[in-house]
């Protein structure tokens, strides 16, 4: 029969009794796979961890526009690590860059969240803020909207054509 209709006879499931055979172009089945993986492979996300220093003893202009970088990279979707360098005497005061990690961490805590709670390695104290959002939710709400109804129109006219293509 796949010959008399020039398609390909293609074994779907060898193991089932009796094994399952589907009559169809091979190479186009080939083709739509591969456009899948594709597709897919579009649609991760590829978490970025940014990193911002501060110095334990930062100017308030300083602070708030390190700040204001924080809050840009967790409503985009990416981690942030954040790291108090401590030079000279300043590393026998722990506690200071502790209190300043904390306070940036209440501040910013309506786009991110406290994912490494600060912990002192050598010269400096780390902690690592994690986004509210994903990156994917992130890009869909800075996506302009005027761009989605057309994205969707486009969805529906592919849709449309799968359906008379298996008609």
């Amino acid at each position: 029969m796949a010959e008399e209709i020039g398609l390909d006879l293609v074994e779907i499931s060898p193991d089932a009794k009796p094994p399952v055979c589907k009559i169809m172009d091979f190479g186009k089945y080939k083709y739509e796979i591969a456009q899948k993986a594709r597709e897919a492979r579009q649609n991760q996300t590829h978490i970025v961890v940014k990193e911002i220093r501060f110095g334990l003893k930062i100017e308030p202009h300083d602070y708030e526009t390190k700040k204001a970088h924080i809050e840009r990279f967790l409503k985009g979707g990416d981690k942030v690590k954040v790291t108090v360098q401590f030079k000279g005497r300043e590393q026998t005061r722990p506690e200071m860059g502790y209190r300043l990690l904390t306070k940036l961490s209440e501040e910013v805590a309506g786009s991110g969240f406290v994912e490494f709670a600060p912990k002192k390695e050598g010269k400096s104290m780390t902690m690592v803020l994690g986004p509210v959002l994903k990156k994917s939710q992130a890009s869909k709400k800075s996506a302009p909207k005027a761009a989605q109804p057309a994205a969707a129109t486009l969805s529906e006219k592919v849709n449309e054509s799968e359906s008379e293509a298996v008609s």
